[in-house]
C-alpha cells in the first residue's frame, strides 16, 4: 500500500485520508469516493460550452488505480458518480456497467442530487449507508448522531494557501466537528470546489502525494 495517506482517528476508529481524493476505513477496508460528475463534459457541449471528453476517461483510470493500490473490500460512491441523466452516451453506460467487474470488487453508490433518473446495471443504488461508528450519505445530515461520524460528499470542499504575494486553492477532506461531519474532496476532473468555513479543520490536498493538515 502506497505511504502517502493521512491517518486520523474517530472515536474507536481509524480513518486514511489520501491524496488520490478518496478515504480508506481500515476497519472495514472500504474506500470511499464522491462526486465524480461523469458525462459532464457531454453536458457542457449539449449546451454549447467545448470540453474535450478525456476526463470521463482519466477519472474511471484513477479509480482502477486507487483499487489497484489499496485492495479494499467495496467501493463506495457518496453520489454524483454522473453528472446528469441526459448526458450517459452507451460508450460511457457500458464502462460503468463493466467497472465492477474490471476492478472485481463490488461498487455501492450512495445516490446523489445530479444521480436521480441515472440507470446502471451492477451497482447498488443506495439512499444511505451504516457501517460501523460512520454513516454514509451524499448530502450532509446535521446532527444525526452524537457517536456516529456523517461521511458525505457534495460540499465540493477547497481552502486557500496564501503569503504576501499569492494566494492558491486546493481541495481538501473538511470536517465539521460541531455536527460530526466528514466532508470528502470531490473526486471528478472536471469538479470545481466551494470555500470552507474557517470553523472546519481541514487537511488540504497539496499534490499526488501529500496532504498537509491546516
Amino acid at each position: 500500500m502506497p505511504k502517502t495517506s493521512f491517518p486520523i482517528s474517530w472515536r474507536d476508529s481509524s480513518l486514511e485520508l489520501l491524496p488520490s481524493k478518496a478515504l480508506l476505513l481500515p476497519q472495514t477496508n472500504e474506500l470511499l469516493i464522491c462526486d465524480i460528475h461523469l458525462g459532464k463534459a457531454d453536458y457542457f457541449q449539449q449546451n454549447g460550452i467545448p470540453l474535450t471528453n478525456n476526463s470521463d476517461e482519466h477519472n474511471l483510470s484513477r479509480i482502477k488505480n486507487i483499487v489497484k493500490d489499496y485492495n479494499p473490500n467495496k467501493l463506495i460512491i457518496l453520489g454524483d458518480l454522473f453528472h446528469s441523466k441526459y448526458s450517459i452516451s452507451e460508450s460511457l453506460k457500458s464502462k460503468v456497467e463493466n467497472l465492477s467487474e474490471s476492478i472485481n470488487i463490488k461498487i455501492e453508490l450512495i445516490i446523489g442530487n445530479h444521480d436521480i433518473g441515472c440507470k446502471v446495471k451492477n451497482i447498488s443504488f443506495l439512499e444511505y449507508k451504516r457501517s460501523s461508528n460512520f454513516i454514509f450519505s451524499h448530502e450532509p445530515i446535521v446532527k444525526f448522531e452524537n457517536n456516529t461520524l456523517n461521511i458525505c460528499g457534495h460540499y465540493h470542499p477547497k481552502t486557500f494557501l496564501k503569503n504576501s504575494k499569492d494566494k492558491l486553492s486546493f481541495k481538501c477532506f473538511a470536517m465539521d466537528e460541531k455536527n460530526n461531519i466528514l466532508y470528502l474532496p470531490a473526486f471528478g476532473d472536471l469538479t470545481g470546489g466551494f470555500p470552507c468555513r474557517s470553523s472546519f479543520k481541514k487537511w488540504a490536498i497539496i499534490s499526488d502525494t501529500e496532504i498537509i493538515e491546516l
